[in-house]
């Protein structure tokens, strides 16, 4: 009789542990680590709004930013692993990981993937008015004026700043990198002509780029942009090698059921393959990206080994 009892109540357990039938019973969570009213928080609203009606629950956003992301990361790594809290990670979250000598997790063992949401496309700028019309004129510059050539991107340590670093490198450039403390100080000093050339994600420079205020040189990515498809990629314009290029998925804290990760993977991938979440993503210049859990995994890993080996490279001091 022990021994069948056993059997049962095993093969009760297994049930459960297997059928998220109960999940989500309470509201969702995403813990953005950015402002209101960017791509990444629109990301996140649009999904979350379609995840919601899959799920049967309200899908909250929750924007903490600061710190690089840290604080985001910190309020969900803490979080019960219950697939109630998600977390808003992208090539910005491979990047702390990199940079910080310390974080207060390892995000490789705190997070547990749960999918890809889009792609994004960095882009090389000058003004307009700027003395070079292609990335190739901009080559010829700076090997005949080393060290005289500024490249502005955003902040130290942001994805755009390590891309920048990573074009240097590759170009085998002596050029100056000028981080400035946003996107708007980059298009300022642009058009300002106190820099060369600015480095960053294409959404926020697209608009400036439409209105003829800033000519797009190349992206930085390994295919061309959707949206510039005349835009030769750098390595299309002789810089081999570089493939720097943007993302962000979600994610929830380890240990979370395998069971309740597939149901948020299958209710986000529902989400990506709407029309209406599709058009607002493509708005943005965001390429939507269906994928497995394994997917999201691969990205942050190999984003974390790469930006690496670029901040090694660079000697850019850990923080």
């Amino acid at each position: 009789m022990k021994r069948r009892q056993i059997l049962i109540a095993g093969t009760a357990a297994l049930a459960a542990a297997s059928a998220p039938a109960a999940f989500p019973d309470k509201p969702v969570r995403i813990v953005v680590p950015n402002a209101p009213g960017g791509a990444a928080d629109i990301t996140a609203r649009a999904v979350g709004e379609h995840m919601a009606r899959t799920l049967g629950k309200p899908v909250i956003i929750d924007n903490k930013p600061g710190a690089g992301g840290v604080v985001a990361g910190q309020a969900v790594a803490s979080a019960a692993p219950d697939g109630h809290t998600l977390l808003l990670i992208s090539s910005g979250t491979a990047v702390s990981a990199a940079l910080f000598k310390s974080l207060p997790y390892d995000t490789l063992k705190a997070f547990a993937p749960v999918a890809p949401l889009a792609t994004f496309d960095l882009v090389i700028v000058t003004g307009e008015v700027g003395e070079f019309k292609t990335l190739g004129e901009l080559l010829q510059y700076a090997r005949a004026h080393p060290g005289k050539l500024n490249l502005g991107t955003p902040s130290l340590g942001t994805t755009q700043h390590l891309a920048a670093e990573w074009f240097k490198s590759a170009a085998g450039l002596d050029l100056q990198v000028v981080p400035f403390k946003a996107t708007p100080d980059v298009i300022t000093a642009l058009r300002g002509g106190q820099i060369h050339a600015g480095l960053d994600i294409l959404s926020p420079l697209l608009a400036q780029i439409q209105a003829k205020v800033l000519r797009p040189l190349a992206v930085t990515g390994a295919r061309r942009s959707r949206v510039l498809p005349e835009v030769p990629t750098a390595q299309e314009a002789g810089v081999q090698g570089l493939d720097a290029a943007s993302w962000n998925g979600l994610a929830v804290p380890a240990k979370t059921p395998a069971p309740v990760v597939d149901r948020l993977n299958q209710a986000v991938n529902a989400a990506l393959r709407d029309a209406g979440v599709r058009q607002k993503l493509e708005a943005l210049n965001l390429d939507p990206r269906p994928g497995t859990p394994q997917d999201a995994a691969a990205l942050l890993s190999g984003d974390i080994q790469r930006w690496g080996q670029v901040i090694a490279r660079a000697k850019i001091e850990r923080q």
